[in-house]
């Protein structure tokens, strides 16, 4: 009886020795599929541009809306969805661009069960948000808050301080990046602020498709004038068109300008009934694609900045 009880206890500890094993195997497969490293999933471009500046290769990255294509509405793939469901750190930019509209983001977070500020963050916190104008929308954050470089600033530092968080080890090699684009960053809205000081007044309107340079307009001492308000909205109705033109014909503004993620027709539409030109088209809601002029937040802001100064200055 003793001996048999000694052999049911050696093949009990075979087992348990080759379910550990087992289950290290699989461990260590994961850890080598994700590289030991943080899984940080963004709703968009220009986030994700910011998070490789401060994390760079320490990170796997995965960013939700596709180069070129309009954040306010979307619809995740499965992909996204399982991206989501396997990230240490998610960060969206809040302000009503991604809960706004059918509020795909935050059906997705849900899906995925994530929890807000434990699992994803608004790299928006702490800007100082502004509403939009429309009848019965001025309860409404106006989400463009990264068209002012220093709420682009605000951003970094949001997305520096999670990125430390989850991951200590680390900690000082995203603070070093942090510190290094900020100064460059810095640089080039110093460099903007003076430029646009130097253009007269009467001409200092930017006139785009959406009403999303508030943040702009506030940072740098430029007027916005628009066709519509939100790309959620209405877009381009012959009212809207009329209403703009009639303010172009009685201003001096030189010059139209287009964003790279709307339809443009609207925009032409204006500039044949004020004999305007469209000066530049410029970015919005996303960085240009890989290789292209405006391909990361700091190349698609100085674009911005100097397009819509020279424009300006005619």
């Amino acid at each position: 009886m003793r001996k048999i009880s000694i052999r049911i206890l050696g093949l009990f500890l075979v087992a348990v020795a080759l379910v550990g094993c087992g289950s290290n195997q699989v461990n260590k497969g994961k850890e080598t599929e994700n590289n030991g490293k943080l899984n940080v999933v963004v709703t968009n471009s220009i986030l994700a541009d910011i998070t490789q500046n401060i994390a760079k290769d320490k990170i796997n990255l995965h960013s939700i809306v596709p180069v070129g294509k309009d954040p306010h509405e979307y619809e995740p793939l499965s992909e996204d969805m399982k991206k989501s469901t396997d990230a240490d750190l998610v960060f969206y930019n809040g302000l009503n661009l991604e809960t706004g509209g059918n509020a795909w983001f935050s059906k997705l977070m849900k899906n995925a069960n994530k929890k807000e500020n434990v699992d994803y963050f608004a790299a928006s916190e702490g800007v100082d948000a502004i509403h939009l104008e429309g009848k019965g929308k001025t309860d409404k954050e106006d989400p463009h808050a990264w068209l002012n470089i220093e709420n682009g600033i605000i951003y970094a530092k949001n997305i520096e301080k999670q990125l430390a968080q989850k991951d200590p080890e680390n900690a000082d090699y995203y603070q070093k990046n942090l510190t290094s684009y900020v100064a460059k960053l810095t640089a080039l809205d110093t460099e903007a602020k003076n430029k646009f000081e130097t253009i007269p007044e009467a001409k200092k309107v930017i006139v785009t498709s959406e009403g999303c340079f508030k943040y702009f307009s506030k940072a740098y001492g430029v007027k916005s004038a628009y066709i519509w308000e939100i790309n959620t909205e209405e877009e381009g109705t012959p009212d809207q068109i009329k209403n703009l033109v009639d303010y172009l014909k009685q201003s001096e503004v030189p010059a139209l300008f287009v964003e790279s993620s709307v339809d443009s027709r609207p925009m032409k539409t204006v500039a044949k009934d004020t004999d305007l030109k469209i000066y530049a088209k410029i970015f919005t809601d996303s960085i240009a694609k890989p290789g292209e002029k405006g391909d990361s937040y700091y190349a698609m802001m100085k674009w911005n900045l100097d397009k819509i100064a020279e424009g300006l200055s005619q």
